[in-house]
């Protein structure tokens, strides 16, 4: 049942079979509930209200929220050890309850078809939008192999939401403001060419040590120093990863890099 939800029926509905929903229901990855209205397909409103979105103010570094009046240098604990070869970053929400589990449909059980409700989300984040407009949005790279054997690359997901988002309010911009279009864009620049094992349970320094020299720039691919590069991927945890594919386009002469995530664990 879990595969005919989770791998058939997304694409029965993409293709628009009528009745489909009377047949098969849509159920919500978190409490297991029907999904009735909301804006969300996998995600019922009683769990949407459960997500703790990233509001602004935030750190700068990493985008985690504060709380309260904020004075001085925006930087929080999360990034005291960090040395981030990237300027700034923003996310979506904290991931935790029932944002942890969503998380994980998509990541660890092929949850492709919860890419429309990534976009959904995406939607309730315009600070992380905003962010993003103008950019050339770079995913963090799978290894070939993880990337098989999971069907796609989650970062991506959340790269192509955030661009369809920004591109939508450039044009709403621009047609009740009259302001510039800020063209935004989805480039794989960068290539896991090291299959590192999985970070879930490493502290900083190993994060660090394991993603060392793990990144390169795609053969012929173009880093101009004019551009700014925002990368993309799902959590940020502790940066490493994302520090480490930082670096990456730094020594290919890139000389704007920021970061931004769909969640912060």
């Amino acid at each position: 049942m879990k595969f005919l939800r989770e791998r058939i029926l997304p694409g029965l509905r993409v293709a628009g079979h009528a009745g489909l929903e009377v047949a098969f229901p849509r159920w919500c990855v978190a409490c297991g509930g029907l999904v009735e209205g909301g804006i969300l397909e996998h995600l019922c409103e009683p769990c949407l209200q459960g997500v703790s979105f990233a509001v602004p103010p935030n750190c700068a570094t990493c985008g985690w929220p504060f709380y309260g009046a904020v004075e001085g240098a925006r930087r929080c604990p999360h990034c005291i050890e960090l040395e981030p070869r990237f300027s700034q970053g923003r996310t979506g929400m904290l991931v935790r309850g029932v944002a942890r589990v969503f998380v994980h449909e998509l990541k660890y059980h092929q949850g492709l078809h919860l890419r429309g409700d990534v976009r959904a989300l995406a939607r309730r984040a315009p600070w992380l939008v905003e962010f993003v407009r103008g950019a050339v949005l770079v995913p963090v790279p799978l290894h070939p192999r993880r990337r098989w054997w999971r069907g796609f690359n989650q970062a991506r997901v959340v790269a192509e939401a955030l661009a369809a988002e920004a591109i939508e309010n450039a044009k709403l911009k621009i047609e009740n403001e009259k302001k510039e279009d800020g063209s935004t864009q989805v480039v794989e620049l960068l290539a896991r060419v090291r299959n590192t094992p999985t970070q879930t349970r490493l502290d900083r320094a190993q994060r660090e040590k394991n993603v060392k020299g793990a990144f390169a720039v795609v053969a012929g691919a173009a880093v101009s120093p004019d551009a700014r590069y925002v990368l993309v991927d799902d959590v940020f945890t502790t940066g490493a990863t994302l520090n480490a594919c930082a670096e990456t386009l730094r020594k290919a002469g890139a000389k704007k890099v920021d970061v931004a995530t769909l969640g912060h664990g």
